[in-house]
């Protein structure tokens, strides 16, 4: 093993001695150069993130192992490591100056803070709880939390911490089991975050793409290359699908209708012995005591969001275009068609543009807040700085993820994976093993934004070697991005299980088991009925009505009745 250990280190001293075989630019020069070796910083990223369970840590050793294997052309192994530790910092600082980064950051920054400052006013409160007087029945409640989650769409944990707290009593009173409350709320987080134009994932998502996009040399539409992906992502379209069918239907299957079955028939809905998880103890997210809950202070502030977004695509779009003569005259004759809204919406910098949007929201709720006398502005200040505080992580994520990418870029990573795989990897299995081999690092680690940081610039370029279809390399990216949602969801150690099983109420453990059965189903039809088909080259509008059709079939001839008078005569048996 010794011997193994020193042929290793010697290898790496004088490597750089090897000569190149070809010339071209340096990712090239260096996938010919290093061969394998250009694996190790993915390879080191995922292999710690099982081991430590933490992205940060994880994605910073694993960029490290890139510099230092960089620094080796030009140090010894020693002067490789020092070297190596200060191109670290080298590639952060990089991947945080560059103009899209930074107002992605501060885009999902200035969202945080804009969701405190809607919580902090009661908005989101009052409308959930206008939803919830509209729940009469076990049915009823359930769609109604379902729809919330959809309402809720700008932030997978407010979607976990407000709906739970508001939904709970009403679905307790229904005899619903707090581990079907904590599956609705955890299926509608993430998986409708994940999808939503406007909210702090997709300003992630976007710059993942427009980073593997330009690995392989295309400047491309990044936002209108993640509307694209929004039909091949099966997995959060079909979990947000199988929920509305076991709620239709009433029919339950595995864990979950066991413990259906309990509430019903006992009204317990917890089991003997459960440990429930309680909310979050800083209660950031509940409005001030005393005040009136009106729907208008989430709406106003959310809808100026939306609006505003929508104009400054359109304004940006246009300023952008204002060198192409045709296109403006195009815009100018028919601003409002449907060609000048793709054309706009596609030359717009949707970093700056979501940024902008998100603090003219804020600022009005800002301003909402003072003159309604919810909080003066130095608390109003305070609240918003605290919600940005709540994604600070996300930025740390970001900016390490990207400095991975740039690391992978300058050793070639790409580059060699293409040489060695696309003549060996068929076409049609490659979308179905990029969601399968996301979901496997998304549950070792917990974080979707991680994996999705790994994976997308070893995708497009692998994708693109393989197929240069547009179709084809947009399918593999929205493997990546469900794939990582998946595994997210099913993870025990993933914040929004976590924050599910508090806004709950309900007990860890039990609302992992119960929801991993449904997620492992749903996981299953996404490979069989969606990513195998359109791999096969099947078109998604085909595929996805009859994967949806799928879920359906699934719940209703394998699920059983959870109707009280259905379970009492099953009982009585």
């Amino acid at each position: 093993m010794r011997k193994k250990v020193l042929l290793v280190l010697l290898f790496l001293i004088f490597i750089t001695n090897i000569a190149m075989a070809a010339e071209g630019d340096i990712g090239q020069m260096n996938a010919k150069k290093y061969g394998i070796w250009t694996l190790i910083p993915p390879l080191v990223a995922i292999v710690l993130a099982f081991i430590t369970k933490n992205v940060v840590i994880s994605l910073f050793i694993g960029v490290f192992s890139g510099a230092f294997i960089l620094g080796l052309n030009d140090y010894g192994i020693f002067g490789a490591f020092l070297q190596g530790f200060l191109n670290v910092i080298n590639y952060m600082i990089g991947s945080l100056s560059d103009g899209w980064n930074a107002g992605i950051i501060l885009q999902c920054l200035t969202i945080g803070g804009l969701i405190a400052l809607i919580s902090k006013m009661g908005g989101a409160k009052a409308i959930a709880e206008a939803l919830a007087k509209r729940a009469k029945s076990p049915v009823s409640a359930q769609l109604i939390t379902w729809i919330l989650g959809l309402f809720i769409f700008f932030d997978d944990y407010a979607n976990a911490l407000i709906v739970g707290p508001i939904m709970r009593p009403v679905t307790d009173r229904m005899k619903i089991s707090r581990e079907k409350l904590a599956f609705i709320i955890d299926a509608t987080a993430a998986p409708i975050a994940g999808i939503a134009l406007i909210s702090t994932w997709i300003g992630y998502e976007i710059g993942l793409l427009k980073d593997a996009y330009e690995s392989i040399g295309q400047n491309v539409n990044t936002y209108g290359i993640f509307v694209s992906t929004i039909p091949y992502r099966f997995y959060n379209l079909l979990i947000l699908a199988f929920i509305v069918a076991t709620v239709i239907f009433m029919k339950e299957f595995g864990p979950m209708y066991k413990s259906e079955k309990r509430a019903r028939i006992t009204g317990k809905v917890l089991p003997d012995g459960a440990k429930p998880m309680l909310a979050d103890a800083e209660g950031h997210l509940e409005p001030t005591e005393g005040i009136d809950l009106k729907v208008r202070n989430a709406l106003v502030p959310i809808l100026v969001l939306i609006f505003a977004a929508f104009a400054g695509f359109y304004y940006n779009g246009y300023t952008a275009l204002s060198e192409d003569p045709a296109m403006i005259n195009m815009i100018k004759n028919a601003p409002l068609s449907l060609d000048a809204i793709r054309e706009t919406f596609g030359a717009s910098d949707a970093s700056i543009v979501l940024f902008q949007a998100a603090l003219l929201g804020s600022i009005v709720a800002l301003i909402m807040g003072v003159k309604q006398k919810i909080f003066t502005v130095s608390d109003g200040i305070d609240t918003f700085i605290h919600g940005l505080k709540s994604l600070l992580i996300t930025g740390v994520i970001l900016i390490l993820a990207w400095s991975l990418s740039g690391v992978i870029k300058d050793l070639g990573t790409s580059k060699f994976l293409v040489s060695m795989l696309d003549d060996k990897m068929p076409q049609f299995l490659l979308p179905s093993l990029i969601f399968i081999f996301g979901a496997v690092i998304s549950f070792a680690t917990g974080t979707s934004y991680g994996t999705m940081g790994i994976l997308m610039p070893l995708t497009i370029p692998l994708a693109f070697s393989i197929s240069p279809d547009s179709n084809y390399m947009i399918m593999n990216a929205g493997a990546v991005l469900t794939g990582a949602i998946f595994g997210d969801h099913c993870s025990p150690i993933s914040d929004t299980t976590i924050l599910s099983s508090m806004g709950a109420a309900c007990d860890h453990i039990d609302h992992v088991k119960t929801q991993l059965y449904y997620a492992l189903t749903v996981g299953a039809i996404t490979i069989l009925f969606g990513y195998i088909p359109v791999g096969l080259g099947i078109p998604v509008y085909i595929v996805l009505p009859i994967a949806l059709l799928a879920i359906v079939v699934t719940v209703f001839f394998f699920g059983k009745s959870v109707k009280e008078e259905d379970i009492k005569e099953t009982s009585t048996l």
